[in-house]
């Protein structure tokens, strides 16, 4: 009974895995568009600053799971492309806070309106009730990997 339940869980839990694994994918290919000027790593500094995940380089690079000389050369990247700014920190002036510029923002909310719309469409035929459940099976998910247990 327990060989057969572990075959259960494997299959279960290798489609939820091929299923993140296309999410990814997509969504890293899609979230701009193909006509974006943004590169896509640039992209993701923007949208992890835009976010709250990260207000410096220091907190970025473990947001973005880059090392930091690499999310360094992503922020001078998205510095020199008018999308970010470094301004001093009020409650620390050695220290650079990271800031969208409207550029920046206008990247980031015109890439999370296509997402959302995306989204919306895939679910479009769901029911509400499927759209809740759905929305909070997910967010469980999301919770139990980030806390590393459910």
């Amino acid at each position: 009974m327990k060989v057969e339940r572990m075959e259960e869980h494997d299959a279960v839990t290798a489609a939820v895995e091929a299923a993140m694994v296309r999410i990814r994918r997509r969504q890293t290919r899609g979230a701009l568009g193909s006509d974006s000027p943004v590169p896509i790593a640039v992209f993701r500094v923007l949208d992890a600053v835009a976010g709250a995940n990260a207000d410096t380089v220091g907190t970025l690079a473990p947001a973005l799971g880059v090392d930091q000389p690499r999310a360094s050369r992503l922020v001078a990247q998205a510095v020199s492309s008018g999308h970010l700014e470094r301004v001093a920190d009020q409650q620390d002036g050695r220290r650079a806070v990271l800031r969208l510029t409207p550029a920046g923002h206008t990247v980031v909310t015109a890439a999370r309106e296509g997402r959302r719309a995306t989204m919306a469409a895939a679910m479009s035929e769901w029911t509400d009730r499927e759209r809740i459940e759905f929305a909070r099976l997910l967010e469980r998910f999301v919770d139990a990997l980030d806390t590393g247990h459910p």
